[in-house]
């Protein structure tokens, strides 16, 4: 059996995020993935902020995304995260939003590197947080 992990968040849609055809506005997918990211490093005992006072950023280096059904305001919605990759250099985050009836909405990654806050130079993740690094190596789905 395999061991990953996979944080579920609640998003909440505002009114304020439909565009003219009363759907969700395609660009605040990306929000979710990021309130999915931000609880799963939360939800594993880690904190981003802690990385930032570090000396450290995990800034996006790639973004995917495909849409497969429209979220509407007054939808249940949830995103669902994992890792996917996590090599060393760059971790990849899967994601995948679905509605309250678990249909699928929206599914893609974001891939993240780490650099130094002062150059902004990549660094290895491996190096910088070690343990972090090796919880991820645990829990990734493979």
């Amino acid at each position: 059996m395999e061991n990953y992990f996979i944080s579920t968040n609640e998003i909440q849609l505002y009114y304020a995020d439909t565009d003219m055809m009363g759907v969700i506005y395609h660009a605040n997918y990306l929000k979710y993935f990021e309130l999915g990211r931000s609880g799963f490093i939360e939800a594993l005992g880690y904190s981003y902020l802690a990385m930032e006072e570090s000396g450290y950023f995990a800034p996006v280096y790639d973004l995917q995304i495909t849409y497969k059904k429209p979220l509407r305001y007054g939808d249940k919605a949830f995103v669902r995260t994992w890792v996917q990759v996590n090599d060393g250099i760059k971790t990849i985050y899967a994601y995948t939003i679905v509605n309250g009836n678990n249909e699928v909405c929206a599914e893609g990654t974001s891939t993240h590197i780490i650099v130094k806050k002062d150059s902004f130079r990549p660094t290895s993740f491996k190096k910088a947080f070690p343990e972090w690094y090796l919880k991820y190596e645990e829990i990734k789905r493979k």
